[in-house]
């Protein structure tokens, strides 16, 4: 049968749930792709480190060994920061290689110029793992787009944030104590500043905004607030008013401006994230045929956790 030859760009906890997910769901693949999944190559950075992978697959910490194989339809990309991501995808593009990205600090960055890149090199881009991982949003904007304007953008965009909030309110724990919880649970980085200060979210609101509203407001005028100032207290004293905290991240376009903010708010029981817990991602877009739709999923970390 003729293979789809992949190659995974990293091999950390997202890159290794990648690679498990298609070796342990080739007879779905197959039904779908009509083709056998391959990976045929796994980019690392310590080539001394070993690492449980199986059959004839070039192990390499050199892109350059990937884009010398004679067959290369996917690069699956599952690393951070910008750079060096963003050069290695322009290069697979450039190959004839299809992409599938999660980095949504790249992303919010680059995407712009690798989708364009894409167009002129006849291939596509997957970047839906980069915005709430198991919330099918941006295929949903994509198709609402097609008849509506969208007009606001509302989401709960970082699970480890939402599952703190959830514990302080549900076991009456401290920021510290619900924050030690996520770490133990693989929630939570050893290091959470992205997610508790509100810069994952804000990445990924980015890219949101662009595809919502075909650009992004300046960077520096938005207004990010973590969640490290609230209090078990503050959470209570919330409660008894029947009321609850949420980490909102929001992108609107009031006549041609984009404003947007990443920060805790307080929303009653009618709000749309009010029963939004633990670990759950939410997004509520409002658009003007359709009116308000909200759609909610696990976010990305609780999707690795469970394919360790």
């Amino acid at each position: 049968m003729e293979s789809l030859k992949v190659a995974l760009l990293g091999f950390g906890t997202v890159g290794e749930g990648v690679y498990r997910t298609i070796g342990t769901h080739q007879e779905r693949l197959q039904k779908i792709l009509g083709k056998r999944v391959e990976v045929v190559a796994v980019l690392i950075r310590d080539a001394r480190k070993r690492r449980n992978i199986e059959g004839d697959v070039l192990i390499t910490a050199d892109f350059n060994d990937i884009l010398s194989l004679p067959q290369l339809d996917v690069v699956i990309e599952a690393i951070v920061e910008k750079e060096p991501s963003y050069t290695y995808l322009k290069k697979a593009i450039k190959k004839g290689a299809h992409i599938i990205t999660a980095n949504k600090e790249m992303f919010a960055h680059h995407g712009k110029e690798l989708i364009e890149l894409a167009e002129k090199y006849k291939v596509s881009v997957g970047f839906e793992a980069t915005v709430a991982g198991g919330v099918p949003i941006i295929q949903t904007l994509r198709q609402l787009l097609m008849v509506n304007s969208v007009q606001k953008i509302e989401g709960i965009l970082n699970g480890t944030s939402n599952f703190i909030l959830s514990e302080m309110r549900e076991k009456k724990q401290a920021f510290a104590g619900a924050l030690f919880q996520a770490q133990e649970n693989g929630y939570a980085e050893a290091d959470p500043s992205n997610d508790v200060e509100g810069t994952d979210a804000f990445y990924k609101l980015m890219i949101l905004s662009k595809l919502a509203f075909g650009k992004q407001p300046d960077w520096n005028k938005v207004e990010i607030a973590g969640i490290t100032s609230i209090t078990g207290e503050l959470v209570v004293e919330a409660q008894k008013l029947g009321l609850r905290f949420k980490h909102i991240a929001s992108v609107q376009n009031v006549n041609g401006r984009i404003i947007a903010s990443v920060k805790p708010a307080l929303v009653t029981r009618s709000h749309p994230f009010y029963h939004i817990e633990g670990v759950q991602n939410a997004v509520n877009i409002q658009a003007d045929i359709v009116g308000g739709i909200t759609l909610s999923g696990p976010g990305r970390g609780c999707i690795r956790r469970r394919v360790r």
